[in-house]
């Protein structure tokens, strides 16, 4: 239960997590604990001075030396009440320090003087991290110089983070917003500089922001074409496809509806051809050329893909202006002076399956 004490006590950090709740009450039920026994001491020691000082006409005659209720009372209650405590404060920690199996995973590195985040898809974030609220985030951490300790006080979470070796930590974030990210070791000069922020989003705005690359300020794609586009970037596709052929790869320039010559036979450069081509495109190699391209196989969604076949079907420049210049058809094989190949389309086909051929290869068999 959330007793809302911070409405009170605003000079205590926010309360961003299930943690901080649960790590508050015990906290104010130890001050709590402490500050009755410290309050009660006082009062008694006042009390008791005040009545027996010297000269007071308290009566002094036959003074109790010993009680054994009272002796019982005062051994019993603090002993119930410290296993009481260790227990509570057992099972916290027990569940601060046992990691969820779900959720999401970031990798934290230690540097003098600033924090570095990695997420498992590749996003990196330098003294900014962004998260998910509701869901469980767990921390891999580990210093490059010296002890660190990764604190973050809205979440009542921190943890050490020392060089060679790897520590763990998680959080449930239970609001959205900006919360501090500090370190709380000396170590050394930059200590005090050595901070940051974490932004605890909404699922949807963490996936637009993911989506978007771990970028804020990048517009997002408005078309399929437009994201198409975006895809096209992000892969580096330009590197080996441009306006004209290449060493590198054929150009892909008003591709869509031609008929492409392939190593064995030809293709009509269809949707399912595009398709085929990103994920797995050994299968069906462009003539003139090996199987160099990677294939995209679990590594693009099918979003990403019809995105971008969307951009290559309107595509007008695939590299830099000036160079525009559409795919040219290679003359057809003559298979009549193919006597060491498929003779038929079966055999043909079988072989388009079985792997492609290299450059030395194909020569070979043209001559």
């Amino acid at each position: 239960m959330n007793l809302n004490i911070l409405k009170y006590f605003p000079l205590m950090p926010d309360q961003a997590s299930d943690e901080a709740v649960s790590y508050d009450h015990l906290f104010w039920f130890i001050t709590g604990l402490a500050v009755f026994f410290a309050v009660t001491v006082v009062v008694l020691m006042l009390y008791l001075g005040i009545k027996y000082r010297r000269g007071s006409k308290a009566d002094r005659r036959n003074p109790v030396d010993h009680s054994k209720p009272l002796e019982t009372i005062f051994i019993a209650v603090p002993t119930v009440l410290a296993l009481f405590t260790f227990w509570w404060s057992m099972n916290e920690y027990i569940r601060y320090r046992t990691m969820p199996k779900d959720g999401i995973e970031i990798f934290v590195i230690g540097k003098q003087w600033m924090w570095h985040l990695q997420h498992m898809n590749g996003v990196r974030e330098n003294n900014e991290l962004h998260i998910p609220v509701d869901t469980n985030v767990k921390f891999t951490m580990i210093s490059q110089d010296v002890i660190h300790a990764f604190y973050l006080p809205e979440f009542r979470a921190q943890y050490h983070v020392v060089p060679g070796r790897y520590t763990q930590l998680y959080i449930h974030p239970t609001k959205t917003g900006r919360f501090k990210m500090l370190c709380a070791m000396h170590c050394g000069t930059g200590h005090s500089e050595m901070g940051g922020w974490v932004y605890v989003m909404s699922k949807k705005d963490y996936a637009e922001w993911m989506a978007n690359g771990g970028n804020s300020f990048r517009d997002q794609p408005t078309t399929m074409v437009a994201a198409g586009k975006k895809v096209w970037d992000a892969k580096n596709c330009g590197n080996c496809h441009g306006n004209a052929d290449t060493e590198r790869g054929p150009s892909l320039l008003g591709i869509y509806g031609t008929v492409r010559p392939l190593n064995v036979g030809t293709a009509k450069a269809d949707t399912e051809y595009l398709r085929e081509s990103i994920l797995t495109p050994w299968k069906r190699i462009t003539r003139g050329y090996d199987a160099t391209m990677p294939a995209y196989e679990g590594q693009m969604t099918e979003e990403e893909v019809l995105d971008l076949i969307e951009y290559l079907k309107t595509a007008t420049n695939l590299s830099e202006p000036g160079k525009l210049a559409p795919y040219t058809v290679p003359p057809p094989t003559d298979l009549k002076k193919d006597t060491t190949g498929p003779q038929n389309a079966t055999e043909r086909a079988n072989e388009n399956d079985s792997g492609p051929m290299t450059q030395s290869e194909l020569g070979d068999r043209r001559q």
